[in-house]
């Protein structure tokens, strides 16, 4: 049976003299945990509960942070199958650093904490939306007030989640074909958010596949809480529309940065006024030597909406390859910043795709264990949350080192400068103990009770 203790070394001390030990752990610190930890600490933990209601109307005897923690462990852990979850976090010392501590009376701790159709009951209760809703509570109403991040760049952008072609069993997935190939699946959205060593995904849209990029996230790019006043939005081509434009200015007061497609007038006009003017100035990336660009101003009246009277101004940045003989335009509404400023903005888009990438290839995002529609969000929702923290992570003192780094090479350069722990259970009670206290206090116990405790020692 799964037996819930707390805290109390006396007690354990006491037990251990007497010759009565339950049950024993040893604590191997990894850097999974490490995070988890110091996202414990700061406070983020606690506060999922928050926005992801606990659901359950009986058999609430484990705190539900905890579930949800021992979830996003998971997929940090890249391990994407619900039956994973319990095996999660078998660190002794995090767990009772999170409040909460269990051990089977009948197993080793390390087969898990709770059964895996426990986790599958708890997705069951909510809707698809509602966890994309609660993701983003959690993150603009919690992570970003309680950690005091307040980005003012912003990059929005669309990715596909694919999933087997062949498989029509994934609810609400659709086929579209890309290039001749057909791929069915679905299309994930999201506000990217700049830190200084990172970035956070500050908010979610989920749809079909089928979905133009625009009407996705047309919703989110008016109505999110966390574009302000003298905020940038960085989009790509997918999201060129003169009216959001327009209402971004005039109403929010955010500026758009996108790039111009070569079929529309305004790119021609800006390409034909540099030709024409040949004012240029080196492209100031190092790695693009050849390459020039040319500030152009008040090219919006060649991009009119149905009220022409009211379109904001909008300057160009063209860039022109000497190499490829071929222009770029890019457009803004921050009519104040120079070429070079321009250019330099535009180019934090990739940003966003090195994030779809890893969370792709590294993270599993397409690793679907489950068909069902709020079994899949559940996954990209845990994921994406283990995701930020690793973000938070690298914008903190001890996690700086690993600020240029993806997951997998952090790990890989992870070194443990913790010494390992002990943890001992009896009846209602556990106690950690430093393993050179577990050490003298072994020595000072009889043979018969180290007999007892040998098995600890083995496990080092």
């Amino acid at each position: 049976m799964m037996q819930i203790s707390r805290k109390d070394k006396e007690k354990i001390i006491e037990s251990i003299r007497n010759g009565r030990i339950d049950g024993a752990d040893i604590s191997f610190p990894n850097l999974i945990d490490d995070i988890i930890m110091k996202m414990n600490r700061k406070g983020l933990i606690k506060e999922l509960t928050k926005a992801f209601k606990d659901k359950r109307k009986k058999n609430k005897h484990i705190p539900m942070e905890i579930i949800l923690a021992l979830s996003i462990a998971a997929k940090m852990k890249i391990k994407t199958s619900l039956t994973d979850i319990p095996y999660a976090i078998t660190d002794a010392e995090l767990l009772s650093e999170l409040g909460w501590n269990i051990w089977d009376t009948e197993r080793d701790i390390k087969k898990g904490l709770l059964e895996e159709g426990t986790i599958r009951n708890i997705v069951k209760k909510y809707e698809a939306e509602e966890l994309i809703k609660a993701y983003n509570k959690y993150v603009q109403e919690i992570v970003l007030q309680k950690e005091g991040i307040e980005p003012n760049i912003h990059i929005l952008d669309c990715t596909k989640v694919e999933v087997e072609t062949s498989n029509e069993n994934y609810e609400k997935s659709e086929l579209i074909k890309i290039d001749g190939e057909i791929k069915r699946g679905y299309k994930l959205g999201s506000l990217r958010g700049l830190l200084d060593n990172s970035g956070i995904i500050e908010e979610i849209v989920f749809g079909s596949i089928k979905t133009h990029d625009l009407e996705l996230c047309k919703d989110l790019i008016l109505k999110s809480k966390v574009l302000k006043e003298g905020d940038i939005l960085i989009n790509d081509r997918g999201f060129i529309s003169r009216e959001i434009i327009n209402k971004l200015k005039k109403e929010r007061k955010v500026d758009v940065y996108v790039p111009a497609k070569k079929n529309m007038d305004i790119y021609k006009q800006a390409v034909e006024i540099a030709k024409g003017e040949g004012k240029w100035h080196k492209h100031p990336t190092k790695s693009r030597k050849e390459q020039e660009i040319q500030l152009i101003k008040d090219v919006g009246m060649f991009w009119q909406s149905d009220k022409p009277n009211e379109d904001v101004k909008i300057n160009a940045c063209v860039v022109y390859d000497k190499k490829k003989k071929e222009y770029f335009v890019f457009l803004t509404t921050d009519t104040k910043k120079t070429a070079k400023q321009i250019i330099k903005t535009y180019e934090l888009r990739p940003e966003i795709e090195e994030d779809y990438r890893q969370i792709k290839e590294f993270w599993k995002l397409e690793d679907f264990k489950s068909t069902k529609y709020n079994f899949i969000l559940f996954h990209i929702v845990m994921l994406l949350i283990g995701y930020m923290y690793f973000q938070i992570y690298k914008n903190t003192e001890e996690g700086q080192k690993y600020a240029k780094k993806s997951l997998p090479v952090a790990i890989k350069k992870y070194v443990c400068k913790k010494e390992k722990k002990v943890i001992i259970y009896r009846g209602r009670y556990f106690a950690i103990f430093n393993f050179l206290e577990f050490i003298k206090l072994y020595s000072s116990c009889s043979e018969e009770i180290q007999s007892l405790l040998d098995p600890i020692l083995a496990l080092v």
